[in-house]
Protein backbone atom coordinates (compact mmCIF):
# COMPACT_ATOMS: atom_id res chain seq x y z
CA UNK A 1 0.00 0.00 0.00
CA UNK A 2 1.24 3.09 -1.00
CA UNK A 3 1.65 6.52 1.39
CA UNK A 4 -1.07 8.45 0.38
CA UNK A 5 -3.88 5.58 0.70
CA UNK A 6 -2.35 4.72 4.06
CA UNK A 7 -2.56 8.22 4.82
CA UNK A 8 -5.90 8.81 3.64
CA UNK A 9 -7.45 5.43 5.82
CA UNK A 10 -5.84 7.17 8.93
CA UNK A 11 -7.30 10.55 8.48
CA UNK A 12 -10.83 8.88 7.02
CA UNK A 13 -10.52 6.85 10.64
CA UNK A 14 -10.06 9.82 12.65
CA UNK A 15 -12.10 11.78 11.42
CA UNK A 16 -15.01 9.29 11.98
CA UNK A 17 -13.97 9.26 15.85
CA UNK A 18 -14.21 12.50 15.80
CA UNK A 19 -17.61 12.62 14.29
CA UNK A 20 -19.07 9.77 16.79
CA UNK A 21 -17.32 12.02 19.74
CA UNK A 22 -19.34 14.94 18.27
CA UNK A 23 -22.83 12.81 17.83
CA UNK A 24 -22.44 11.24 21.41
CA UNK A 25 -22.10 14.53 22.98
CA UNK A 26 -24.79 16.08 21.53
CA UNK A 27 -27.01 13.24 22.34
CA UNK A 28 -26.13 13.55 25.78
CA UNK A 29 -26.62 17.16 26.31
CA UNK A 30 -30.02 17.33 24.26
CA UNK A 31 -31.76 14.32 25.73
CA UNK A 32 -30.48 14.90 29.79
CA UNK A 33 -33.80 16.35 30.60
CA UNK A 34 -35.62 12.92 29.39
CA UNK A 35 -32.98 10.69 31.11
CA UNK A 36 -34.51 11.34 34.53
CA UNK A 37 -33.56 14.78 36.72
CA UNK A 38 -35.30 14.30 40.24
CA UNK A 39 -37.80 16.78 41.05
CA UNK A 40 -40.19 17.71 44.09
CA UNK A 41 -42.86 15.07 44.09
CA UNK A 42 -40.50 12.16 42.89
CA UNK A 43 -39.43 9.45 45.34
CA UNK A 44 -35.66 9.89 46.60
CA UNK A 45 -33.80 6.88 45.14
CA UNK A 46 -32.64 5.02 48.09
CA UNK A 47 -28.78 5.06 49.18
CA UNK A 48 -26.40 4.03 51.78
CA UNK A 49 -23.66 6.00 52.89
CA UNK A 50 -21.09 6.01 56.08
CA UNK A 51 -20.55 8.56 58.68
CA UNK A 52 -17.61 10.00 60.05
CA UNK A 53 -17.57 7.62 63.19
CA UNK A 54 -18.12 4.82 60.49
CA UNK A 55 -22.18 4.32 61.28
CA UNK A 56 -24.07 3.40 57.63
CA UNK A 57 -27.12 5.30 57.18
CA UNK A 58 -30.05 4.38 54.52
CA UNK A 59 -32.18 7.03 53.04
CA UNK A 60 -35.13 4.47 53.76
CA UNK A 61 -34.44 4.22 57.62
CA UNK A 62 -35.64 7.58 57.71
CA UNK A 63 -38.83 7.01 56.88
CA UNK A 64 -41.94 8.57 58.92
CA UNK A 65 -38.85 11.40 59.48
CA UNK A 66 -38.37 14.92 57.44
CA UNK A 67 -35.06 14.55 56.10
CA UNK A 68 -32.92 17.83 55.05
CA UNK A 69 -30.63 16.09 52.62
CA UNK A 70 -27.29 18.65 52.11
CA UNK A 71 -24.49 17.91 49.36
CA UNK A 72 -21.80 20.40 49.98
CA UNK A 73 -17.80 20.76 49.99
CA UNK A 74 -15.49 22.01 52.73
CA UNK A 75 -14.08 24.59 50.10
CA UNK A 76 -17.70 26.45 49.43
CA UNK A 77 -18.37 28.99 50.86
CA UNK A 78 -22.16 29.28 51.18
CA UNK A 79 -21.77 25.46 52.60
CA UNK A 80 -19.87 27.41 55.02
CA UNK A 81 -22.04 29.77 55.55
CA UNK A 82 -25.34 27.50 56.34
CA UNK A 83 -23.83 25.06 58.36
CA UNK A 84 -24.59 27.02 61.90
CA UNK A 85 -28.24 27.09 60.66
CA UNK A 86 -28.12 23.58 60.13
CA UNK A 87 -26.33 22.71 63.20
CA UNK A 88 -28.87 25.14 65.31
CA UNK A 89 -32.22 23.59 63.33
CA UNK A 90 -30.77 19.76 64.09
CA UNK A 91 -30.75 20.59 67.69
CA UNK A 92 -34.39 22.28 67.85
CA UNK A 93 -35.78 19.32 65.48
CA UNK A 94 -34.23 16.35 66.85
CA UNK A 95 -36.40 13.21 66.24
CA UNK A 96 -38.65 14.84 63.66
CA UNK A 97 -36.46 16.07 60.80
CA UNK A 98 -33.05 14.69 60.33
CA UNK A 99 -30.02 16.16 58.66
CA UNK A 100 -28.00 14.00 56.56
CA UNK A 101 -25.22 16.69 54.99
CA UNK A 102 -23.02 14.53 52.77
CA UNK A 103 -19.56 15.97 51.71
CA UNK A 104 -18.76 15.18 48.15
CA UNK A 105 -15.77 13.25 47.40
CA UNK A 106 -13.13 15.22 49.85
CA UNK A 107 -11.03 13.10 52.48
CA UNK A 108 -11.81 12.18 55.76
CA UNK A 109 -9.06 14.64 57.01
CA UNK A 110 -10.58 17.72 55.30
CA UNK A 111 -14.15 16.89 56.34
CA UNK A 112 -13.00 16.17 59.86
CA UNK A 113 -11.39 18.88 60.49
CA UNK A 114 -14.37 21.17 59.13
CA UNK A 115 -16.95 19.45 60.89
CA UNK A 116 -14.84 20.26 64.68
CA UNK A 117 -13.99 23.45 63.29
CA UNK A 118 -18.05 24.56 62.87
CA UNK A 119 -19.05 22.55 66.21
CA UNK A 120 -21.18 20.00 63.81
CA UNK A 121 -23.05 17.10 65.77
CA UNK A 122 -25.32 15.56 62.91
CA UNK A 123 -24.34 12.91 60.49
CA UNK A 124 -21.89 13.54 57.96
CA UNK A 125 -21.35 11.17 55.12
CA UNK A 126 -18.97 10.90 52.51
CA UNK A 127 -19.70 10.32 48.79
CA UNK A 128 -15.90 9.55 47.84
CA UNK A 129 -17.30 7.94 44.32
CA UNK A 130 -19.77 10.86 43.94
CA UNK A 131 -22.23 7.94 43.05
CA UNK A 132 -24.96 9.30 45.41
CA UNK A 133 -24.38 13.34 43.60
CA UNK A 134 -24.80 11.84 40.19
CA UNK A 135 -27.91 9.97 41.01
CA UNK A 136 -29.33 12.90 42.47
CA UNK A 137 -28.00 14.80 39.58
CA UNK A 138 -26.44 17.63 41.70
CA UNK A 139 -24.57 20.52 40.52
CA UNK A 140 -23.12 23.04 42.14
CA UNK A 141 -22.70 22.70 45.45
CA UNK A 142 -24.43 23.08 47.94
CA UNK A 143 -27.66 21.74 46.97
CA UNK A 144 -30.27 20.51 49.34
CA UNK A 145 -33.00 17.93 49.15
CA UNK A 146 -36.33 18.77 51.19
CA UNK A 147 -37.60 14.86 51.90
CA UNK A 148 -40.64 14.48 52.82
CA UNK A 149 -41.77 11.26 55.64
CA UNK A 150 -43.24 9.19 53.25
CA UNK A 151 -39.92 9.48 51.00
CA UNK A 152 -41.04 11.89 48.39
CA UNK A 153 -38.89 15.05 47.89
CA UNK A 154 -41.19 18.02 48.89
CA UNK A 155 -38.26 20.70 47.71
CA UNK A 156 -34.72 21.12 45.89
CA UNK A 157 -33.13 23.84 46.76
CA UNK A 158 -29.49 25.20 45.07
CA UNK A 159 -27.50 27.38 46.49
CA UNK A 160 -26.67 28.04 49.73
CA UNK A 161 -29.14 28.81 52.81
CA UNK A 162 -27.25 31.88 54.88
CA UNK A 163 -30.91 32.89 56.36
CA UNK A 164 -31.56 31.39 59.68
CA UNK A 165 -35.60 31.80 59.04
CA UNK A 166 -34.66 29.89 55.16
CA UNK A 167 -33.66 26.97 57.13
CA UNK A 168 -35.92 26.98 59.69
CA UNK A 169 -39.07 27.64 56.86
CA UNK A 170 -37.99 24.15 54.81
CA UNK A 171 -37.50 22.23 58.15
CA UNK A 172 -41.09 23.10 59.29
CA UNK A 173 -42.60 21.87 55.55
CA UNK A 174 -41.08 18.41 56.31
CA UNK A 175 -41.58 17.91 59.67
CA UNK A 176 -44.29 15.19 60.27
CA UNK A 177 -47.71 15.95 61.27
CA UNK A 178 -48.14 15.70 64.92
Amino acid sequence: MDKKKKRLYIRTAILGVLAGLVIYTLYTNLTKDSRGTLEAGDKAPDFVLTDMSGEQHRLSDYEGKGVFLNFWGTWCEPCKKEMPHMEKMAQEYAGEVEILAVNVGESNFQVQNFAEQYGLTFPIAIDKSKEVMNTYGVNPLPTTFMIKPDGTIDQIVIGGLIVEDQVRALFERVKPSS
